[in-house]
């Protein structure tokens, strides 16, 4: 599938995130494929459901946190059934192998 720029029209790649020709910001509303959904090991705060969930989408992670705070108190306990299902369903990210250094994110 080839990507073209809304500005310009120059032919980009499927992962440009900017125009080369133009500079036009071009996959806003495209979402970033490249982060699976993960529990990583840096960043955590309880078990990391939240700053996966958030590096997933591309979303920040202190909003995603907020918003779990502020759901689960307005919920009934259904937010906190939910980040037990994740913290159970969503696998750790894996270790990197040893002299790897800086992990790829």
């Amino acid at each position: 599938m080839a990507f073209y720029c809304q500005r310009c029209g120059a032919g980009l790649p499927p992962s440009a995130r900017f125009c080369s020709n133009c500079g036009n910001v071009v996959s806003v509303a495209a979402p970033m494929h490249g982060w699976p959904l993960v529990r990583p090991h840096a960043g955590r705060q309880i078990a990391g459901v939240c700053i996966g969930i958030a590096q997933a989408n591309g979303w920040d992670t202190s909003l995603v946190r907020i918003l779990t705070v502020l759901a689960f108190f307005f919920s009934g306990g259904f937010v906190a059934v939910a980040y037990l299902a994740g913290w159970i369903g969503i696998p750790e990210e894996p270790f990197p192998m040893p002299g790897v250094y800086p992990p790829n994110i």
